[in-house]
Protein backbone atom coordinates (compact mmCIF):
# COMPACT_ATOMS: atom_id res chain seq x y z
CA UNK A 1 0.00 0.00 0.00
CA UNK A 2 3.01 2.55 0.43
CA UNK A 3 4.39 1.82 -2.63
CA UNK A 4 1.47 2.99 -4.29
CA UNK A 5 0.79 5.94 -2.61
CA UNK A 6 4.36 6.64 -3.23
CA UNK A 7 3.60 6.02 -7.01
CA UNK A 8 0.89 8.52 -6.77
CA UNK A 9 2.68 11.02 -5.04
CA UNK A 10 5.59 10.85 -7.33
CA UNK A 11 3.00 10.85 -10.33
CA UNK A 12 1.32 14.37 -8.37
CA UNK A 13 5.19 15.78 -8.51
CA UNK A 14 5.44 15.44 -11.88
CA UNK A 15 2.32 16.79 -12.94
CA UNK A 16 3.32 19.67 -10.25
CA UNK A 17 6.71 19.81 -12.36
CA UNK A 18 4.85 19.98 -16.09
CA UNK A 19 1.80 22.39 -15.15
CA UNK A 20 4.21 25.06 -13.56
CA UNK A 21 6.89 24.70 -17.08
CA UNK A 22 3.32 24.79 -18.97
CA UNK A 23 2.63 28.53 -16.93
CA UNK A 24 5.80 29.61 -17.86
CA UNK A 25 5.56 28.62 -21.52
CA UNK A 26 2.30 30.34 -21.68
CA UNK A 27 3.67 33.70 -21.02
CA UNK A 28 5.26 33.51 -24.18
CA UNK A 29 2.81 32.26 -26.43
CA UNK A 30 -0.07 35.13 -27.71
CA UNK A 31 -3.62 35.32 -29.02
CA UNK A 32 -4.48 38.12 -31.50
CA UNK A 33 -8.54 39.08 -31.83
CA UNK A 34 -10.47 41.89 -32.91
CA UNK A 35 -13.63 43.33 -33.12
CA UNK A 36 -15.59 45.42 -35.47
CA UNK A 37 -14.02 43.73 -38.38
CA UNK A 38 -10.40 44.69 -37.14
CA UNK A 39 -10.96 48.48 -36.15
CA UNK A 40 -9.71 46.95 -33.10
CA UNK A 41 -7.05 44.42 -32.40
CA UNK A 42 -5.78 42.71 -29.01
CA UNK A 43 -2.65 41.04 -28.75
CA UNK A 44 -2.65 38.89 -25.24
CA UNK A 45 -0.18 36.46 -24.43
CA UNK A 46 -1.05 33.14 -22.35
CA UNK A 47 -1.46 34.59 -18.82
CA UNK A 48 -4.21 36.96 -20.10
CA UNK A 49 -1.67 40.49 -20.12
CA UNK A 50 -2.35 42.57 -23.51
CA UNK A 51 0.56 42.97 -24.75
CA UNK A 52 -0.41 45.24 -27.74
CA UNK A 53 -3.94 47.35 -28.35
CA UNK A 54 -4.82 48.94 -31.40
CA UNK A 55 -7.44 51.29 -32.08
CA UNK A 56 -7.91 52.34 -36.24
CA UNK A 57 -8.38 55.88 -36.35
CA UNK A 58 -11.60 55.34 -38.10
CA UNK A 59 -13.57 53.99 -34.99
CA UNK A 60 -12.27 56.92 -32.77
CA UNK A 61 -15.22 59.69 -32.70
CA UNK A 62 -15.86 62.02 -29.77
CA UNK A 63 -19.50 61.59 -30.13
CA UNK A 64 -19.06 57.33 -29.82
CA UNK A 65 -17.42 56.77 -27.19
CA UNK A 66 -19.74 54.02 -26.02
CA UNK A 67 -19.43 52.04 -29.47
CA UNK A 68 -15.28 52.15 -28.60
CA UNK A 69 -15.47 50.86 -25.78
CA UNK A 70 -17.67 48.00 -26.75
CA UNK A 71 -15.33 46.90 -29.44
CA UNK A 72 -12.70 47.41 -27.22
CA UNK A 73 -14.43 44.89 -24.23
CA UNK A 74 -15.22 42.43 -27.08
CA UNK A 75 -11.79 42.07 -27.87
CA UNK A 76 -10.37 41.81 -24.98
CA UNK A 77 -12.98 39.49 -23.86
CA UNK A 78 -12.75 37.56 -27.21
CA UNK A 79 -8.75 37.17 -26.19
CA UNK A 80 -9.14 36.20 -22.61
CA UNK A 81 -11.63 33.32 -24.22
CA UNK A 82 -9.22 32.17 -26.08
CA UNK A 83 -6.42 32.60 -24.02
CA UNK A 84 -8.26 30.06 -21.46
CA UNK A 85 -9.26 27.67 -24.10
CA UNK A 86 -5.53 27.42 -25.16
CA UNK A 87 -4.98 26.93 -21.15
CA UNK A 88 -7.03 23.78 -21.08
CA UNK A 89 -5.83 22.36 -24.50
CA UNK A 90 -2.47 22.33 -22.81
CA UNK A 91 -3.59 21.30 -19.60
CA UNK A 92 -5.50 18.10 -21.26
CA UNK A 93 -2.27 16.93 -22.76
CA UNK A 94 -0.33 17.26 -19.23
CA UNK A 95 -3.89 15.17 -17.43
CA UNK A 96 -4.54 12.83 -19.79
CA UNK A 97 -8.02 14.76 -20.00
CA UNK A 98 -8.75 14.47 -16.05
CA UNK A 99 -10.31 17.06 -14.63
CA UNK A 100 -8.57 17.96 -11.70
CA UNK A 101 -10.16 20.67 -9.47
CA UNK A 102 -8.56 23.51 -8.40
CA UNK A 103 -5.49 23.36 -11.47
CA UNK A 104 -7.29 25.41 -14.05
Amino acid sequence: MTKGFGNILKQAQQIHARITKLQEEMASKTIETSAGGGMVQVVMNGKQEILSLRIDPEVVNKEDIEMLQDLIIAAVNEGIRKSQEMMTEEMKKITGGLSIPGLF
